[in-house]
């Protein structure tokens, strides 16, 4: 076997990312190495090679990157029981390191590999009836809007409950707010093309955020009372803005999209009045990522509309590339080792 693979590796003292030959690695007491299938590109990959998102906790400059991951168990390390080579997995996007919790493919190395290292209880068995393409992306594109609704905003049956941005995120957010029974689901995206993607994915009204009627629109649709919740999956101040103004008495802002600068209300006063709430909200708990795959396994959710392309490794700058401009529109690129 060789003891190199191919690797799509951040540099962030040279700011520069290209796909090269790498050594292999093994894996240490209590670690497994997966041979990766499939790795989803996500707009937080985006940030980390354009410097919108910087690792907090890496050691060192580099770190290949991919935080969605899919794949078959290879060599397992000292200590591994139950994790049999050729085992299909998902491989969780993040580890513990005492206290905190690291980030994979930013805080240490992650899946835009032909191979990658974690430890053995972040592995989770997937079923031969999920195809690797659709597993790699439920570790975030699809459990981070998950937790969204379910943990950090709440979301009731019968809630009316926007949704900016119909990203990666913001589509599956759709669907699953469709799922968790939410009514009626507004999306809002400036695009043609996601605002359709919206309706098919189950909201009952797509709005372009510069629509003039705007107000009176979500005024209609929830017959007077405003929205309960609205989640930015966009992460722009003018969103956060229009979101806030959209919430009835009592709604919550569930704030997804990173934007790197500062968080401000436009009338702290009438913010007040209303007993609105803004709640910060970041990936996922393991707990998530495994209901999904159950409700996958039993039927309730299909993830099959969510890949949009698959691209090999080599060509992870493209993919990079197509996401950061929008070309095509897509809702999650896969790469192919």
């Amino acid at each position: 076997m060789s003891r190199t693979m191919l690797a799509g590796r951040m540099n962030f003292a040279t700011r520069t990312f290209d796909v090269r030959e790498v050594p292999l690695p093994d894996p240490g007491p209590g670690e497994v190495r997966v041979r990766v299938r499939a790795a989803g590109v996500c707009l937080s990959d985006v940030h980390l090679i354009e410097g919108l998102l910087r690792p907090m906790l890496l050691q060192g400059d580099e770190v290949t990157l991919g935080h969605e991951v899919a794949g078959e168990v290879d060599v397992p390390g000292e200590g591994v029981t139950g994790a049999e080579p050729g085992t299909r997995v998902i491989v969780g996007a993040g580890k513990r390191v005492g206290e905190v919790v690291w980030t994979m493919g930013v805080d240490y190395d992650g899946g835009w590999a032909e191979y990658v290292v974690a430890p053995a209880e972040v592995l989770l068995p997937i079923p031969d009836s999920l195809p690797f393409e659709q597993a790699a992306i439920i570790p975030d594109a699809v459990s981070t809007p998950w937790a969204a609704v379910e943990w950090t905003g709440q979301v009731s049956a019968g809630e009316a409950v926007g949704v900016w941005g119909i990203g990666g995120l913001g589509a599956h957010g759709v669907q699953l707010l469709r799922f968790a029974g939410a009514a009626p689901i507004v999306a809002v995206d400036p695009v043609e093309a996601a605002r359709e993607r919206a309706l098919e994915f189950g909201a009952d009204l797509a709005l372009d955020p510069a629509d003039p009627d705007f107000d009176t629109r979500i005024a209609a649709v929830t017959k007077g009372a405003g929205l309960d919740a609205a989640i930015d999956f966009a992460g722009v101040a003018p969103v956060r803005d229009q979101a806030l103004r959209a919430l009835g008495t009592g709604g919550r802002l569930v704030l997804v999209g990173i934007s790197g600068g500062a968080l401000t209300v436009e009338n702290d006063g009438r913010f007040q009045y209303a007993r609105k709430r803004i709640l910060g909200h970041y990936g996922s708990e393991p707990r998530h990522v495994a209901d999904l795959v159950r409700l996958v396994e039993l039927g309730r959710l299909d993830f099959s509309r969510s890949v949009s392309g698959t691209l090999p490794l080599a060509d992870a700058a493209q993919a990079v590339e197509a996401l950061e401009s929008k070309k095509g529109n897509p809702i999650r690129l896969v790469l192919i080792p």
